[in-house]
C-alpha cells in the first residue's frame, strides 16, 4: 500500500506554505490538483517539478480512481486544491475517503485556511462553532438555512463570493440586525481587510461601496456570546 498526503496550501500570501508542504511536495511523485494550471504556478514558485494530474470536484470520483490505481501501482501522492485546506468548501473529501477505503494511508499535512483563519481573530467563538461553508445560491433556501443557524445560537463561520456577500449580509441583519459579524475579506492577500460591526452595520458597509472585489469569509457570533460580550462592555463602563 502507498501514502496519499493531503496538503494545505496558502489562501493568499505564498510565505504561509509549510516547510512539511515543501518537503512533501518534493518527495511524492506525482501532485494531485483541483487545478493543475494553479498549482502548477505554486510548484514552479517553490522550484519544484512534478508530474500533474487533475481532481476536480467536477470529476472527483472519477479521477480518484485513476489515482488509487497509481497508489496501488506503489506511487506516492500528494494532493492540493487551489487554496487552503482541502475537503473545507473544497474537493478531496472523496479521494481521501476512496484513498482509505482501498487500504492507503491517508496523511493531512496541515496548512492554511480561510476558517481557521477568521476564527483566530474574530475574538469570540464558544465553545461550539458551526462551519457552513457557502450557503445555497438560492434566496429562499439561503434564508431558511440562515434562520436554522442563528436560531443555534452557536458561532457560525459562511464563506461567500463577492458577488452575493451584501445579499448574505442582508439576509442575516432582516434575521437578526443586532447579531455581531466579522467580515474578512481577501485573507493573508495584499488587499486584507478584517471589519467587524453588528449584521446591520455590515450590511450598510458593503451595500454603500461602488464595488465590491474579494472572496469572503463571515464569522457570526453566537447570541450566547454576543450577550455576554455585552454584558462585559456593560461592565466595563460602569467602573
Amino acid at each position: 500500500m502507498s501514502t496519499l498526503y493531503i496538503i494545505g496550501t496558502p489562501i493568499g500570501n505564498l510565505g504561509d506554505i509549510t516547510f512539511r508542504a515543501v518537503e512533501t511536495f518534493k518527495s511524492v511523485d506525482v501532485v494531485a490538483a483541483e487545478d493543475t494550471r494553479h498549482t502548477l504556478q505554486l510548484l514552479n514558485h517553490l522550484e519544484i517539478k512534478k508530474p500533474l494530474i487533475s481532481c476536480r470536484s467536477q470529476n472527483e470520483e472519477i479521477a480518484a480512481q485513476k489515482i488509487i490505481k497509481m497508489l496501488d501501482d506503489g506511487q506516492t501522492i500528494a494532493y492540493a486544491s487551489d487554496a487552503g485546506t482541502p475537503g473545507i468548501s473544497d474537493p478531496g473529501a472523496v479521494l481521501a475517503g476512496l484513498a482509505r477505503q482501498a487500504g492507503h494511508t491517508v496523511v493531512p499535512v496541515p496548512g492554511p485556511s480561510a476558517f481557521a483563519s477568521l476564527v483566530s481573530v474574530a475574538g469570540a467563538g464558544g465553545k461550539t462553532l458551526i462551519f457552513e461553508g457557502f450557503l445555497s445560491p438560492k434566496p429562499g433556501r439561503r434564508r431558511s438555512r440562515l434562520r436554522e443557524l442563528l436560531a443555534t445560537g452557536d458561532a457560525v463561520v459562511l464563506y461567500e463570493s463577492p458577488f452575493r456577500i451584501v445579499k448574505l449580509l442582508s439576509d442575516i441583519a432582516d434575521i437578526e440586525s443586532s447579531r455581531r459579524v466579522v467580515v474578512g475579506r481577501e485573507l493573508t492577500k495584499l488587499h486584507e481587510e478584517i471589519i467587524e460591526g453588528t449584521a446591520a452595520e455590515m450590511r450598510d458597509e458593503f451595500s454603500g461601496r461602488s464595488k465590491v472585489l474579494g472572496e469572503f469569509a463571515v464569522f457570526i457570533s453566537g447570541s450566547k456570546n454576543s450577550s455576554k460580550i455585552s454584558k462585559d462592555s456593560e461592565e466595563d463602563t460602569d467602573n
